[in-house]
């Protein structure tokens, strides 16, 4: 994985990890210990939600997701802030990118985009889904704009010490 990221690093201008599902399993791995143990330091990150996930995070039935549900959506909002929270810690600036499906209401939409805007969150609908690489055309441009800020400053949470020990591994 490093050395697919180095190799990628010398060849492009932007190298793009997919680091795996959720802040607290891929991306610390990715921050905590693949940027560390490789001397890596990225400038930016992508926190994808869905209303669907956030849904269910709030108790929705899973048979139920297609349908509104303001409710359930309100209550799984805390979980995006603590994601966000948790990619925040390695000082890299963030992106939140909404990926949005065919059964996502406009409320919907709109009830995530608001609350993420109140943790004073880049936010970004992606429409992928639907439209293919024209959908994420916005996010790329988001992404794009955050590195020319040149705001990042990459800090792992961890002591020197911890540094070292991964890389004797």
């Amino acid at each position: 994985s490093i050395l697919a990221t180095r190799s990628a690093l010398a060849l492009a201008d932007v190298v793009v990890t997919e680091a795996g599902f959720g802040s607290d399993l891929g991306a610390e791995k990715f921050f905590d210990i693949k940027c560390r143990a490789g001397g890596l330091n990225p400038e930016a990150a992508v926190l994808v939600a869905t209303v669907r996930s956030l849904k269910m995070q709030g108790g929705a039935d899973k048979k139920a997701l297609t349908k509104e549900d303001l409710v359930a959506l309100e209550k799984g909002l805390p979980h995006l802030e603590h994601h966000l929270k948790n990619v925040r810690q390695f000082g890299v600036p963030v992106v939140i990118a909404i990926n949005r499906f065919h059964a996502d209401t406009d409320a919907e939409l709109t009830m995530v985009n608001d609350y993420a805007e109140r943790l004073g969150a880049r936010v970004v609908l992606c429409e992928v889904f639907a439209k293919g690489g024209e959908g994420g055309e916005s996010l790329a441009k988001e992404v794009l704009a955050m590195l020319a800020g040149k705001t990042g400053a990459f800090k792992p949470p961890r002591s020197e010490e911890h540094t070292s020990e991964l890389q004797s591994l």
